[in-house]
């Protein structure tokens, strides 16, 4: 199983990481609520997970723009 991490708002691929032995606990996926868990992780058709978080540009931007929170995505 292989994880990639793509910023939910812009696209950018964060990086991706085989973890054939990882566990939710060691991904930290433990912390999330059901709901956190369910916007942000997504597994496909071969089962691998795709998880979907913030980039540094999109999250610079939205420390300075608040308002951009109401987005889906950011353009940069």
């Amino acid at each position: 199983m292989a994880l990639h991490y793509r910023c939910r708002h812009c696209g950018t691929k964060l990086g991706s990481i085989e973890a054939h032995s990882l566990s939710t606990e060691q991904l930290g996926f433990n912390q999330l609520t059901d709901e956190e868990r369910q916007e942000m992780i997504v597994y496909d058709s071969e089962g691998d997970m795709h998880v979907r978080a913030i980039c540094e540009d999109c999250h610079e931007s939205l420390q300075r723009n608040p308002d951009l929170y109401e987005n889906d995505y950011i353009i940069h």
